[in-house]
C-alpha cells in the first residue's frame, strides 16, 4: 500500500488540476512497474494499492524501492510548481501462499505504511519490522 506524501498540500498550494496530474503520473509509474500477473488500483483518494501474488517479502522490499525511487523522479510539469517533488511512503505485507484472509493483509500493509510515514516518509516498510 502507498499513497502520496503531503497530497492535501498539492491540492491546497497548486490546485486540484495538479493534485489530478500527480495521481495521474503516479498511475502510469504503476503501469511500467510491475509484471502482468500484479494488481494495482487505486484504494481510496491519494492511496494505492498493489497485489503481487507469488512476491516474497525481500523481492517485495525491492520492487517498492524502484517504485518509490521512480516516483521520486517524476517532473510535474504545469506551471508555478518548478521543483516540486512527489515522494510516496510504502508498506509491504506479506502471507504464505493461500493463507490469511485479504482483509487482514490490506490492514498489515495500512499498519506499514503509517510505519514509514511516523519514520519521515518517503520510504518502505515492511509490516513486523516497525
Amino acid at each position: 500500500m502507498l499513497d502520496v506524501d503531503h497530497f492535501k498540500r498539492f491540492n491546497d498550494v497548486h490546485g486540484h488540476a495538479i493534485g489530478d496530474a500527480v495521481l495521474r503520473r503516479l498511475g502510469s509509474v504503476l503501469s511500467r512497474q510491475f509484471r502482468e500477473e500484479d494488481i494495482a488500483c487505486r484504494y481510496g483518494g491519494e492511496e494505492f494499492l498493489v497485489l503481487l501474488p507469488g512476491c516474497t517479502a525481500d523481492a517485495a522490499l525491492e520492487r517498492a524501492e524502484v517504485l518509490r525511487r521512480a516516483v521520486g523522479s517524476l517532473p510535474v510539469a504545469a506551471p508555478g510548481t518548478e521543483g516540486l517533488t512527489v515522494t510516496v511512503p510504502v508498506g509491504i505485507a506479506v502471507t504464505a501462499r493461500g493463507s490469511g484472509v485479504l482483509s487482514d493483509l490490506i490492514a498489515q500493509a495500512d499498519q506499514a505504511l503509517y510505519a514509514a510515514k511516523r519514520a519521515g516518509r518517503d520510504r518502505v516498510k515492511l509490516y513486523g519490522d516497525q
